[in-house]
């Protein structure tokens, strides 16, 4: 395709969309650029020509890949190249994947990528959205077989007017940050951030994007019906007619009569005789070697039927194979503060599920510094971050760590989103706080419970967090016109449902969800009933959560830093650091304390003692407090000339006794009566306009030998006035 085509629509007001095909990349299978604004993102799809037959899952791979130059940046770091993708990269391309997933065919066993990146970014217009709409177009109109398109569009909200694909800054001030995927009108992705919004807020929020999805959806029809692309016949993996009506004859709803199977391994081992029956009967109706070259089919023969069974069996007995009621949640345990020498630790276990998260204070320093795409007139720092890590022991399988994959890093981002509305402000708690979630065990709502673990394990450690937040994972069925929704779903629930619902808050509102489905999408009325429940749900946990421990603990722990926020005048700055840093490393040297200054003349102390931080914070307010005539000081000799002595008062702040104010009687030279390293009081006389300040050791005493009493001694440091 030589001819390049573009379609653009107004979406929403003041909002302009544009898609073009045929100028770029034009030996993918499909590629465009959306544009709104100044922002443009690329994206290509691909598809492999050969089928894989050795996988039972359709291999699909989502990139999108930071380009720092599309903002007219450098990328941090030594190598100047863009490398390992970023959190943030990470979550989009996570995002582009949960939306376009299910719209694939089932069975498809080629490969196929997704490459998206940004050409051009302004503030106003975020890439994520714009990616998933490339990455929709690039499918449709590529031979890629793919049922779609779809529409993606951010709400936020401001003075409780909602906004549709907010800037960068409204961002900043919503209340509301969720992005909603839909086909049409039936939602298929949701990804959102809240200040504790009530249930009924959400559902707004998503029935306000829906009519700019639509949009989007025709505006995708357009480019469609301009390039008429031809989709390729593949090949798809189903089972064979023989198969799947021998093994309906096998697997029949009998099998329900085993039920209940109370935990994870107990329907994992009547799965295997199942499975193991199956292949026997197989076997000897087919032959062994029959049933080796088609395995793969079998089994997908035969999850598919043992997966309708139970469907059948939880929408006609409102109960679930686990024997709980459809809004039952499982069993909770917690315990609190286990862990001696961490900051902060606790240990939720709701079911089968275990979450143990750690908390850790840390200074400033300590936090997190943000390479993004977007203008920023401060360096972006995150002072809060949650990590999510789920080893392979935690379902018991025997494989090595090699560090958080994209799930990990989603898991703890969507934790990390849950518990930012409660936390303290920085000017009232100035700590870098990390909490780390360690999921020991797992059958299903692992995110969900290392939110409840973060949760008490910040307030185990003392963090002054408002409330409790919670989290539970929702699931539903859809079967003809039944719908079932099911709460605290477990790993099997999640596996033969449609949806997997996660959402977090406290007893007043929401604070984050995420929503994933496996069918072409769910109406929001099945939404709304899921967000109802999960509110039912969170409560009962929340309660649960309360008891184990209320409210932050009074005192942090005694292995925790001290940390103390003090404000100066920005113009001070300079008087603390001194010439080369010369002042502060003293400072640090002296104190053992560490401390951070910004420009704006916060200055954050912390240090392991109360001694430490108090010495500290009195000798930066000594240094920025105004020298006055008249004032007394302690003061440590520094040089000696013939004609007096530089007394150092404050640091970095240097006077001149001269020779003829050391003594009411006549001093011959300046060593007779002072030393290097003395430490004698001194008068102010006074401040001359270059900034020199003029001492006197003379007006206050009779004579030199004075000062040798207790009145102005080492012990007497706390006389300054």
């Amino acid at each position: 395709m030589d001819e390049v085509l573009s379609v653009t629509k107004e979406i929403a007001d003041s909002i302009t969309i544009s898609i073009e095909t045929g100028l770029l990349a034009k030996q993918a299978n499909g590629s465009v650029t959306v544009r709104s604004g100044d922002t443009i993102v690329f994206s290509a799809a691909t598809m492999s020509r050969e089928t894989r037959n050795d996988i039972d899952f359709m291999p699909l791979v989502v990139d999108f890949d930071e380009k720092m130059y599309a903002a007219g940046k450098f990328p941090g770091g030594f190598f100047k190249r863009e490398g390992r993708p970023s959190e943030r990269a990470i979550l989009y391309s996570r995002i582009i994947d949960r939306s376009i997933r299910p719209l694939f065919p089932k069975g498809l066993r080629n490969d196929v990528c997704i490459s998206s990146f940004p050409l051009s970014i302004d503030n106003n217009f975020p890439a994520d959205v714009l990616a998933i709409i490339a990455s929709s177009a690039a499918l449709c109109i590529s031979d890629i077989p793919f049922d779609g398109p779809v529409g993606a569009v951010r709400v936020g909200r401001i003075n409780k007017e909602f906004i549709l694909n907010p800037t960068i800054d409204q961002i900043e001030q919503s209340d509301v940050d969720i992005v909603v995927v839909g086909k049409e009108d039936n939602i298929l992705m949701i990804e959102g951030g809240f200040n504790e919004i009530p249930e009924d807020k959400i559902i707004e929020a998503i029935n306000f994007a829906i009519p700019a999805i639509i949009n989007i959806c025709n505006l995708q029809k357009e480019l469609i019906s301009m390039v008429n692309p031809t989709k390729s016949s593949v090949y798809l993996q189903e089972p064979t007619e023989d198969i799947v009506s021998a093994i309906n004859s096998i697997l029949t709803d009998k099998i329900t009569e085993k039920f209940p199977l109370k935990t994870k391994q107990d329907f994992e081992n009547l799965e295997r005789e199942l499975k193991e029956e199956v292949i026997s009967n197989l076997s000897e109706k087919f032959g062994l070697e029959y049933v080796e070259s088609n395995i793969l089919l079998i089994s997908q023969a035969f999850q598919n039927r043992l997966k309708k069974i139970i469907r059948n069996y939880v929408i006609k007995n409102k109960k679930r194979v686990d024997g709980r009621g459809l809004d039952e949640i499982r069993p909770i345990s917690i315990q609190v503060g286990l862990l001696p020498r961490t900051h902060g630790s606790a240990l939720f276990t709701r079911g089968q599920t275990q979450a143990l998260s750690i908390t850790t204070l840390g200074t400033q320093e300590d936090s997190q510094i943000i390479d993004t795409l977007y203008q920023s007139s401060n360096e972006i720092r995150k002072r809060y971050m949650h990590h999510y890590n789920f080893p392979g022991f935690s379902v018991g399988e025997a494989k090595p760590s090699r560090g958080p994959g994209r799930r990990e890093i989603g898991h703890g981002a969507l934790a990390e989103k849950a518990l930012l509305p409660v936390l303290p402000k920085e000017s009232d708690f100035p700590y870098t706080i990390r909490v780390v979630s360690e999921i020991l065990e797992s059958n299903g709502s692992s995110s969900m419970a290392s939110t409840c673990g973060s949760s008490l394990s910040l307030m185990d450690a003392g963090v002054p967090i408002s409330k409790h937040v919670g989290g539970i994972a929702m699931g539903l069925i859809y079967e003809g016109d039944e719908i079932v929704v099911l709460s605290d779903i477990t790993g099997l629930e999640d596996a033969l449902g449609d949806m997997d619902f996660k959402v977090t808050g406290t007893v007043d509102g929401i604070s984050a969800l995420q929503l994933d489905v496996k069918v072409s999408g769910i109406s929001v009325s099945a939404l709304s009933t899921a967000i109802k429940k999960a509110g039912d749900g969170r409560k009962i946990i929340i309660e649960k959560m309360n008891q184990a421990i209320s409210r932050p603990r009074e005192m942090l722990s005694n292995y925790a830093p001290r940390i103390e926020m003090i404000q100066i005048n920005p113009e001070k700055i300079s008087d603390i650091i001194g010439q080369g840093g010369k002042i502060i490393k003293k400072i640090i040297e002296d104190t053992g304390s560490k401390i951070s200054i910004e420009q704006d003349g916060k200055i954050f102390i912390a240090s392991t003692s109360k001694e430490g931080l108090k010495k500290t914070i009195e000798i930066i307010q000594n240094i920025v407090k105004p020298i006055v005539p008249g004032q007394v000081y302690i003061g440590k000799v520094t040089k000696i000339f013939n004609f007096g002595a530089l007394v150092e008062i404050s640091p970095g702040k240097e006077g001149l006794v001269h020779i003829s104010e050391l003594s009411k009687t006549r001093v011959k030279n300046v060593e007779d009566v002072l030393k290097l390293g003395d430490e004698v009081a001194v008068k102010v006389l006074d401040l001359e306009s270059n900034g020199k300040i003029n001492l006197s050791i003379k007006a206050l005493s009779e004579d030199f030998s004075d000062l040798k009493k207790d009145k102005y001694s080492k012990k007497q440091k706390g006389t300054n006035k």
